[in-house]
């Protein structure tokens, strides 16, 4: 797994990527997907959406699953750490109105991700994912997230512990998932660069 992103002319990034690569992000961002849960199901006029969900809540209480945990924290410091309860009913409240547009967008993302992996027709061994700049924004996204996602079940904490986890043995069982948290990094890093470059 060596691909990189590169500066496209007029904006945007490219990375070529192998049959393997586009199996594996595929499979994380559905994945990502199935963890964040369902999209709302539509069915009414646009303006109908808009409005129901002005007025559709969300969860107040803080997700249980530790991955749900970092995606979606207590705006406020969270009970544990803020035992007011005037603070407690702060965070219960944004989380209530912000949380649904938050899984919203991530499901877009990894949606984005997926459809642009479907796209390709690989000559070869090798495909060239061609993204444009609203696109490499939502892979930044969804790269984020399956870092994050990731980390969090490495109980990665900073940047040396996955330099440890690197120097995990072969025959350990998370080995394969450090190697997609690096790589996934590193595609990270260079759709970055490209980006400002």
């Amino acid at each position: 797994m060596t691909g990189h992103f590169e500066p496209q002319p007029g904006g945007g990034a490219a990375v070529p990527l192998d049959e393997v690569e586009i199996s594996i992000l595929r499979s994380l961002a559905v994945q990502l997907m199935e963890l964040i849960g369902p999209g709302e199901e539509g069915g009414g006029s646009e303006s109908d959406d808009l409005l129901a969900s002005i007025f559709n809540d969300g969860p107040s209480e803080p997700p249980a699953d530790p991955v749900l945990a970092r995606f979606f924290p207590d705006a406020y410091g969270g009970p544990d750490l803020v035992p007011d309860d005037d603070v407690r009913a702060a965070s219960a409240e944004f989380r209530r109105y912000t949380e649904n547009d938050l899984r919203a967008r991530k499901r877009e993302d990894a949606l984005a991700l997926i459809r642009a992996l479907d796209g390709l027709a690989p000559a070869g061994d090798r495909a060239l994912l061609r993204l444009d700049a609203g696109e490499c924004r939502q892979w930044l996204g969804a790269l984020n997230d399956l870092r994050l996602a990731i980390g969090t079940r490495l109980e990665v904490t900073d940047e040396e512990d996955g330099g440890e986890l690197l120097r995990l043995p072969d025959s350990d069982p998370r080995k394969p998932m450090v190697m997609a948290y690096l790589w996934l990094g590193g595609l990270q890093e260079t759709l970055v660069d490209s980006l400002m470059g």
